[in-house]
């Protein structure tokens, strides 16, 4: 019996004489499968399953996590077979074991490429020519009919008529609105993206151009979009509603594209409201249409004044055109005089001479059948009204008016041929196809495009001449110029587009030189990057090259030099603009980028967001990465106290920041706090005293002034008028002759702050005599860095400093280098900065927006009533001509603004329209240090304790000492003299 087991008890044998042998002749080890025999077929598997091992069991000693008592779902379904295992109860019912997966898609798109009346080969081949190309923006004021003019366009040339008839109910009576994609855009009927498109339209001649629009939002708070829209195209189509008139974005966008040298042209749009809405007689019309057009010159004219003329507009130029999106119709005064050539063909009318006069204070006398400057007859009409306007008012009121028989025969009589079916059809669809028939296409607008806006190579010198950061005496340069589609790579790239489901993005930009095809290696410029510090560059591949077309995008082969392109795979490292540039640029010439962009405005809009989950913030890091690539204007930034904040232009801008963010780029639930604003810090007066401070290691003083900056600098450094990298002679000159500062002191200005383009001065006003300027030199970069430090955080709430400049009077460093490192002076400049602005009568500023309101009479003592207790004020109010709407404007502080556009629509019933657009920045009343104001919980605080207010809740919100103490700042013996003395009141 002893040897049936050997010594570790494994059984080895049975004895002859055992009878159960038959029973016991399989063993639990012949259910355990090798791992080796799982790659053979599932048969052969299930072969070795059944047989039995006739050898008898095996000696090997298996462990227990080695034991396989049954086969794999691997072994029993094959190789190819995806199995997984759900164990119960860990999911809903609800949910399934394994979901379908998901397609994410958050803009609206074309399925395939839609059909189009023109050929696309026809459109690439347009590309080589740029002389047939014209870049343009549709630029304008909310509501005024930007996109419906898009749409007006994509009509003309896309095939899609039948697709919009198998709209049914609700859908059917919407606007086709073709380039708002964004699900957003969708649902508020407001434009939130800029929308490309690339046409091919045909003049009044038959000839086609290549016109490549971007439709731009017109909400004020989405201007960051238009300033990166202008900055990519060579002329702007500046649409006005005739009844509003020029409005807060019409203003800016005149004013951006005159100072960028832009040229402008005019569309007079929704001339249907005068005839319908307004019901004004056509001589009254016609002073309404020229008030529209003066309106905008005047604007013009206030920007550059004495210089206007070059960029005026007027019908008799030609670059005014009047359209109606609505209806499908535009013309100007020589595509209508052309109308008139067709209708009279025998008659030799000359066109360009008969256009010229079918605008301004000339009369046509049907008798003499003559035009003179004053009317002769009776029945003089002006030119405009007898020719332009009646025609259009009778065609209108014939079409409403008149019975389905009549109006066949009137149209008929025009050339207009209707189906018994739509002659029945109800009055707008009815008027739409009459207008599109009597008008035609928009030829008018394509020839004053080609007209009075430049092709690629005429406008980029203007491109480069406002923008380019590098020389203009290179080969690089001269490509740009001629627009060289052999030339070096040059793309200048200002706008993100999310992929459909919001997980990647691709650049859209404008070619500037060579051409763009997939697969070319490329360095990525961003803004950041200079020849001296190439950090802010990333070498990338062009994965995809697509001709933008809002809704769907077009894969090419090429895009060559003066078109727009949107390009894949470039974008990782872009945050806002980049330069996308060759490898290697001809004769080996250094890299330069265009520069950032110049907006109209500055982000004052804060609020700050967490994850409702903390192990979520990982994820919405990302989701902010995302978002601050995707809105111009956005910035997003970590506080001291560790909050995450984002700044935006204002609320509409917010939600639809934070709409994305929760949906589109982050897909998580986040906490918002309420809204605040940014504030800024400046002296009013020159410091007390000169302001000294000690290195730690007691080697090194700092001695420094503050005082305010005189009125105008801080605009002229923000506009970009001066420049710090300027040479020394250039900014030196540019303070003499503006500001009257002496050859010395514009000449030792040594840093803005805490940017080049920050409104802060750090001068130095020491005295060779007095100090070892070689010794200075050395310290130069440290104290400027120092400064920079000071200026962005201030001492009374960690807000920027603005409108300060900083004076080194005096100033004694140790011989040694080592005493005087970057650790010893950065931080000592820092309190020497801080010391001397305390003393100089600090004061706290905030941003105030300029408000504007378009409402009916009663609507304007609503607004004054709703403003007075927002500490706003209006500032001027009048009737807008012509039209029974009053026009009011204002200020308000941007704190007391959350709500103000929602209050004044419950107030009006929601008859006014509101514009709240960055104004300026103002200074809180009150001293912001003075200790004896009490402030009481919930209880507002009086006008002359605001600031006081402001300061403490700021920094209570960013987690600082509740009170400012300048004991903190200042050197412990000076403070004690200061105290002695009597100059300080104040406790330690």
């Amino acid at each position: 019996m002893d040897d049936l087991y050997d010594e570790f008890g494994n059984f080895i044998g049975e004895p002859e004489d055992s009878d159960i042998e038959q029973e016991q002749d399989v063993d639990a080890n012949d259910y355990l499968y090798d791992q080796d025999e799982q790659d053979e077929g599932a048969a052969a598997n299930d072969q070795q399953l059944m047989e039995v091992d006739d050898e008898g069991p095996s000696n090997a000693v298996v462990l227990h996590e080695d034991k396989q008592y049954y086969p794999t779902a691997q072994q029993v379904y094959g190789q190819d077979v995806e199995t997984l295992v759900q164990e119960e109860d860990t999911q809903a019912l609800s949910q399934p074991i394994i979901a379908p997966i998901v397609q994410k898609k958050f803009t609206v798109e074309e399925a395939d490429l839609p059909p189009v009346f023109f050929s696309r080969e026809f459109m690439t081949d347009l590309m080589n020519f740029p002389s047939q190309i014209r870049n343009v923006a549709l630029a304008g004021h909310l509501h005024h009919g930007k996109t419906a003019f898009m749409d007006m366009l994509v009509m003309q040339t896309h095939n899609i008529q039948e697709k919009l008839d198998k709209r049914k109910g609700r859908d059917r009576d919407e606007q086709l609105r073709y380039t708002d994609t964004h699900l957003l855009e969708r649902e508020r009927g407001v434009s939130i993206k800029t929308g490309p498109m690339s046409l091919v339209l045909p003049a009044t001649k038959g000839k086609s151009h290549l016109i490549n629009m971007l439709d731009t939002p017109g909400h004020v708070n989405f201007a960051d979009e238009v300033a990166a829209s202008l900055r990519l195209v060579d002329g702007v189509v500046l649409i006005v509603d005739v009844v509003e008139g020029v409005q807060v974005q019409t203003e800016m966008v005149i004013k951006h594209a005159v100072l960028n040298q832009l040229p402008l042209v005019l569309v007079i749009n929704k001339m249907d409201r005068l005839i319908l809405e307004l019901k004004l007689p056509p001589a009254d019309a016609y002073f309404k249409l020229k008030h529209v057009v003066e309106e905008v010159n005047t604007v013009i004219e206030n920007t550059i004044p004495g210089q206007g003329e070059k960029y005026r507009v007027s019908p008799e130029k030609g670059n005014v055109a009047f359209a109606c999106s609505m209806m499908g119709w535009c013309f100007t005064l020589p595509s209508f005089a052309h109308m008139y050539a067709e209708t009279y063909a025998g008659s030799g009318l000359d066109v360009p001479e008969f256009s010229k006069r079918l605008w301004g204070d000339i009369y046509f006398n049907p008798g003499s059948r003559k035009f003179t400057r004053r009317g002769t007859e009776p029945a003089s009409k002006r030119s405009f009204v007898n020719f332009v306007l009646e025609p259009i008012y009778k065609l209108y009121s014939h079409t409403i008016s008149e019975s389905p028989e009549d109006l066949k025969k009137t149209l008929e009589s025009l050339g207009i041929h209707l189906k018994p079916t739509q002659l029945r059809a109800n009055a707008k669809d009815l008027l739409k196809m009459a207008c599109e028939q009597f008008f035609g296409p928009a030829t008018g607008f394509v020839d004053m495009v080609v007209d009075h806006v430049p092709s690629p190579v005429e406008g980029a010198k203007q491109k480069l001449e406002n923008y380019y950061t590098g020389p203009t005496d290179t080969k690089t340069v001269e490509s740009m110029l001629s627009c060289d589609q052999d030339g070096p790579l040059i793309v200048h790239v200002t706008k993100l587009f999310n992929t459909a489901d919001a997980n990647g993005f691709n650049s859209f930009g404008r070619v500037m030189s060579g051409t763009a095809r997939p697969g070319q290696k490329v360095r990525v410029l961003g803004e950041g990057y200079t020849i001296e510090d190439e950090e802010d560059m990333v070498e990338a591949t062009i994965s995809d090259v697509w001709i933008c077309e809002s809704r769907y995008n077009i894969p090419t082969s090429g895009v060559p030099a003066g078109n727009f392109v949107l390009l894949g795979g470039v974008d990782n490292s872009i945050v806002k603009t980049a330069t996308v540039v060759a490898p290697k640029l001809p004769e080996d010439e250094d890299a330069y980028i265009f520069r950032p962009l110049q907006h109209f405005f500055e982000s004052v809009f804060k609020v700050a967001v967490e994850p409702i989950n903390p192990s979520e913030l990982p994820k919405m890091l990302d989701g902010l990465r995302r978002v601050n690539k995707s809105y111009p204007l956005i910035t997003t930034k970590v506080e001291e106290s560790g909050e995450h904040v984002v700044l935006g232009t204002g609320e509409l801008y917010m939600d639809c920041v934070l709409h994305d963010l929760r949906r589109l780029y982050a897909s998580m639930e986040i906490k918002v706090s309420d809204p605040v604003t940014r504030f800024c810090e400046t002296v009013v007066e020159t410091s007390a005293i000169k302001c000294y401070a000690l290195t730690p290691n007691k080697k090194n003083k700092l001695t420094m002034v503050a005082e305010p900056l005189d009125e105008g600098i801080a605009e002229d450094i923000e506009s970009g008028k001066v420049n710090i990298r300027d040479p020394v002679r250039k900014v030196g000159k540019f303070f003499e002759e503006n500001y009257g500062y002496d050859l010395l002191a514009s000449r030792n200005i040594w840093a803005f702050g805490p940017d080049d383009m920050s409104p802060n001065i750090l001068q130095n006003d020491t005295l060779p005599s007095d100090v070892d300027q070689k010794l200075l030199k050395s310290v130069r970069d440290t104290i400027r860095q120092g400064f920079s430090w000071g200026t962005r955080e201030g001492p009374l709430c960690e807000e920027p400093i603005r409108n300060t400049k900083f004076k080194i009077t005096d100033i004694s460093l140790a011989p040694e280098a080592i005493h005087r490192g970057g650790g010893q002076i950065i931080p000592t400049a820092r309190r020497a900065c801080y010391s001397s602005f305390l003393m100089a009568s600090p004061r706290l500023m905030e941003p105030v927006y300029s408000c504007s309101m378009i409402g009916n009479a009663d609507s304007v003592s609503s607004l004054y009533t709703v403003l007075a207790r927002r500490r706003g004020h209006v500032l001027s109010d009048g009737p807008i001509a012509g039209t029974p709407l009053y026009k009011v404007s204002g200020l308000i502080p941007v704190i007391d603004s959350f709500g103000f556009e929602t209050d004044l629509r419950i107030h009006t019933q929601g008859q006014a329209t509101l514009s709240l657009v960055f104004d300026r920045w103002s200074i809180v009343p009150g001293d912001p240090l003075d200790k004896s104001i009490k402030l009481r919980p919930l209880e507002p605080a009086s006008a002359q304790a605001t600031a006081r207010d402001f300061v403490l809740k700021t920094r209570r919100r960013k987690g600082l000492a509740e009170d400012v103490t300048i004991s903190k700042f200042l050197e412990p013996e000076l403070f004690r003299s200061l105290k002695e003395s009597g100059i300080l009141d104040q406790p330690t």
